[in-house]
């Protein structure tokens, strides 16, 4: 099965006061390591953002929300829209560990019939290190047009895989590749972590 990656960069990041994409995570900014990382299993990536200006030397096709204003469910509906592909794996731009393998597991895991694959920690979603059908536009579209932003609101019209912790665990980390940079503690927590596995692989070499 084909599917696009969906990178959303769409968010003001304040409480981080600076765009969380751009921060430099050893050595690198983070959205270009996410890009390197899906682009080792996917051909084509989108980046949905409100700046297409800031993203233009990145490789992938930039779109803006196409109902602007309404979160990342905008921008999960307008990666959707820009995808060439019936599916499209999203993740968000401030998460600098994501996993080739959970991200291959998760798109293995997906069938023509799945509109949603998504990981679930107990109780929580992970929604934004998800695939998504096509096929979730127009319920996507009739929460936003309603003033519906939570993320997760039009699952109970689609069909939903959750794929579940026990079997996260085997592939990769939870605590790590979940990770989200939102503030400046969180930055600094993520400069701390990349150095703890850095070490870790030397360890395991």
């Amino acid at each position: 099965m084909k599917v696009s990656g969906i990178i959303l960069s769409g968010g003001k990041s304040s409480r981080m006061q600076m765009n969380k994409a751009f921060l430099i995570i050893d050595r690198e900014r983070i959205i270009e390591h996410i890009i390197s990382v899906l682009r080792q299993i996917l051909r084509e990536i989108v980046i949905v953002t409100n700046e297409p200006e800031l993203y233009a030397g990145l490789g992938g096709k930039v779109v803006s929300d196409v109902i602007p204003q309404q979160g990342p469910l905008s921008g999960v509906h307008a990666g959707l829209l820009a995808a060439s592909h019936q599916h499209g794996f999203v993740v968000a731009c401030d998460m600098p560990f994501v996993s080739v393998q959970l991200i291959q597991y998760l798109l293995g895991q997906t069938t023509a019939e799945d509109d949603v694959v998504v990981p679930r920690l107990g109780p929580y979603l992970q929604p934004l290190h998800a695939v998504y059908s096509k096929r979730c536009i127009p319920a996507i579209e009739e929460c936003l047009h309603h003033d519906i932003h939570k993320l997760t609101a039009f699952y109970s019209r689609v069909r939903v895989k959750y794929i579940e912790e026990e079997l996260i665990r085997q592939l990769a980390d939870p605590d790590e590749v979940f990770f989200n940079v939102n503030t400046p503690a969180d930055y600094e927590l993520a400069c701390q972590l990349v150095r703890r596995i850095e070490n870790r692989g030397s360890h395991e070499k």
